[in-house]
Parts: C-alpha cells; structure tokens; sequence
C-alpha cells in the first residue's frame, strides 16, 4: 500500500520532471522504489499524476489556447486552426500506440529499473544531438517570417508528425517525452521558441482522453480504483503545483538554455542504476 505522505511525494516527482526532460516516468518509477511503494495499482496513479500536470499545463498555456480556440471558431482556415490542424497530426502516432499496443506500454511499468536505465542514456543522446542540430538550424526570423508553404507557424506537417513519433516512443519509462519531442523537433529544424509550445500543448489531448477513459470504465463497472481515493488525491494535488512551478521553467530552459545540462544528468542517473540496481 501507499502512505498518503509517499502519494504526495510521487506527485511533486511527477510535476517537477514533467517538463524537465529529464523523463517523468522513469523518475516515477526510480522512487518507487526507493520508497518500497507496491506496484500493484501504480499505472492508476502514473495516469492520475499525468493529468494533474496536463491541468497545469492547461493554466500555464490558457491564453495560447483561448486564442487557438477563438481563431477554430471563426470557420476559416488561419493560423489559429493550421497550429490546431498539426496538433492533430502530431497526435496519430500515439494515438495507434494507444489503441493497438496499450497492453505492450502497460507492461512496461512493471519491468526493472534497468530498462529506465537504457532509456535514460537514449534520452541523453537524444538531447546532446539536438544541442548541435539547434545551432545547425539556428534561426533569427519571426514567425511571420516563416514561409507559409509548409511552414506555417514556425513548423510544416511533416515536422508535426515527426515530433509525433517522437512523443509516441516516449511512452517508455525513462525515455523523455518533453525530452524526446523536443530533440526531434530540433532535430527537425523546427526553432526551440516554437517547440518549447508545441510539445506541451500537444500532450494534452492524449493525456486527458485517456484519463477520460479511465474514468468512464470506473463510472461503468468496467474498472475498479486499485488505490484510495486520498492517495490518488494527493498526487493529483502534489503534481499540479509542481508542474505549474515546473512548466514555467521549461519553457524559459528551452529557449536559453543548453539542453545538454539534462543529458549529463539523465547520463549520471542512468550509470548509477546500473552499478547500483
């Protein structure tokens, strides 16, 4: 079982590693076990702490939102619904992770804090290689002076589908999701100012759709809690401050600093594991 000071302690490591790419998932899993947490019931937490930080990023993000909403809702196609129109793009390929090897993911939870280890080192390449694709692709223009073909808003589909793969191998514990989408919009060519947007506003449509699943298989019968109430309430409460806190800094990190900082730290904590787990 979980003490409610363990959930608490769970979900601040959740919110403050959300944003950092630094992978939320494998920390989770890092302290679990340094806390003896039971995994029995812990996919219900991940998925309820995860929510919690959507949330933040919804609060963090509003008015970038508010105003995509107001420009879908004047029916034409701008730049409002362009920017909505490669959100979606981005999101297919966790979306066929999601419906055809949900089973697969899940799994993972349960494996060895050696497969955070591997995917910890595979999240610090990813960020060493896209501190050098950055300065390759270092560019001084505006948004508005993008080119509109195939670049409109700083990034073309195929670049939003990039980064969608990116998000959907991310699903492994230890490998970054802010981390791995980050580096492959980089990668990419896509400006850091315009990724350090699009790859917090793109989780939130998985996250909250599957957490609305969730809730709808309790509600009908399907799914009972694994954990109280108070534990999953704490988490939730833990990771949304954090992430508020969390995802403010990200953003400033992305556009100024090295990301290369992250990588040696994913680097360390993954050797430990292996010397130590």
């Amino acid at each position: 079982m979980m003490e409610w000071w363990q959930a608490l302690l769970l979900g601040i490591v959740q919110g403050l590693t959300e944003f950092l790419p630094v992978s939320s998932s494998g920390h989770l899993l890092i302290f679990r076990e340094l806390l003896g947490v039971d995994s029995e019931g812990f996919l219900d937490f991940t998925v309820t702490v995860h929510f919690a930080t959507v949330m933040s990023t919804v609060i963090v993000f509003w008015s970038a939102i508010w105003g995509l909403l107001k420009g879908l809702f004047r029916f034409r196609y701008n730049d409002e619904t362009d920017y909505i129109c490669k959100l979606i793009v981005s999101m297919v390929p966790v979306a066929v992770v999601g419906l055809f090897f949900k089973d697969a993911v899940e799994s993972l939870f349960g494996d060895s804090l050696i497969m955070v280890a591997v995917f910890l080192a595979v999240t610090a390449l990813l960020l060493f290689l896209s501190d050098n694709a950055s300065r390759l692709f270092k560019c001084r223009r505006s948004p508005e002076e993008t080119p509109a073909s195939g670049h409109r808003n700083g990034l073309s589909y195929l670049q939003a589908f990039a980064v969608g793969l990116g998000q959907s191998c991310a699903v492994a514990p230890g490998l970054s999701r802010s981390g791995t989408t980050i580096a492959t919009g980089l990668l990419c060519g896509v400006r850091r100012d315009v990724m350090a947007q699009f790859s917090f506003l793109m989780v939130l449509v998985p996250i909250v759709g599957e957490q609305l699943l969730t809730i709808l298989d309790i509600a009908g019968g399907g799914a009972a809690l694994s954990l109280p109430w108070i534990d999953l309430l704490l988490g939730f409460a833990g990771a949304f401050v954090a992430g508020l806190v969390s995802c403010r800094a990200m953003i400033a990190i992305v556009r100024k600093a090295k990301l290369s900082y992250f990588a040696i730290y994913c680097l360390v904590v993954a050797v430990l594991i292996f010397l130590f787990a």
